[in-house]
């Protein structure tokens, strides 16, 4: 394996033969580093974390600490990362916590930009792109092909559904809804389908329309959440994304962004 000379390793560790470990990179006891992966210099990881294949991770970035949370009394919890990510300049990546089942988790094929803060107990999907200085708070999830953009912060407990795009500077403190266009100015408002991202992942022309027949009779129609859903029902046939989107409006504890 490639561990540079000024590299510290802890004996425990696991480190795969095709893995590479750059300068004054610092990795604790029962960290797993999976076949080519690649830290490239200053990184910083503690264990419990487990670091799948082909993952790229630049310099500073820091993976596994405590967490912030202030009842976490250092009760073991766990990281784990998933295959082909790349994690950017000053990332900081937190273990979970008890109150949040002890593990903070990032799948598989993501990008996280420099500065981008992920707090315990998150569950980032697959995917995803967390653009510059994007702060994920505690327990949150972010569903799968999620675009956040820079700058935006994402409140404690919220999730952002599948597929769905937040502007830059946004306040997110309620859900996201899946397939959504979201972003807030002075005020936080969804403007419809992400038509374009939907596109480009090729979902079907008639999928796209009737999303975006449902998120005009929930956003532009007059109607309350209530009247919005009877609506869609009653006016659209049913398929399995706007399924998704209902079940997502329904499940919402916080109320969602509309």
């Amino acid at each position: 394996m490639a561990i540079h000379p000024t590299a510290v390793v802890d004996a425990r560790a696991r480190v795969a033969e095709s893995a590479g470990i750059g300068p004054f990179c610092v990795i604790g006891a029962e960290v797993e580093i999976g076949a080519g992966a690649r830290l490239m210099a200053h990184v910083y990881v503690e264990g419990p974390t487990w670091i799948a294949e082909d993952s790229l991770f630049f310099p500073y970035s820091t993976v596994g600490v405590a967490s912030q949370d202030l009842k976490y009394q250092g009760e073991r919890a766990e990281t784990r990362i998933g295959r082909r990510n790349k994690i950017r300049e000053f990332v900081t990546i937190h273990r979970g916590t008890e109150g949040g089942g002890r593990l903070t988790s990032i799948g598989d094929d993501n990008l996280l930009m420099a500065y981008v803060h992920v707090a315990h107990d998150a569950r980032i999907g697959d995917n995803t792109v967390l653009a510059n200085g994007v702060t994920v708070g505690g327990h949150v999830t972010v569903g799968d092909w999620a675009v956040i953009g820079a700058f935006t912060g994402l409140h404690q407990y919220c999730r952002v559904g599948r597929h769905a795009m937040v502007g830059g500077y946004s306040v997110v403190t309620q859900d996201v809804l899946p397939f959504s266009v979201t972003v807030s100015e002075r005020e936080i408002k969804t403007f419809g389908a992400n038509r374009v991202g939907l596109e480009r992942r090729g979902f079907a022309k008639e999928t796209i329309e009737g999303l975006q027949k449902a998120f005009r009779l929930l956003t532009r129609a007059g109607l309350n959440t209530a009247q919005a859903l009877e609506r869609i029902r009653a006016e659209i046939p049913p398929f399995a994304e706007l399924e998704e989107l209902l079940e997502f409006i329904c499940d919402s504890e916080r109320g969602v962004i509309k």
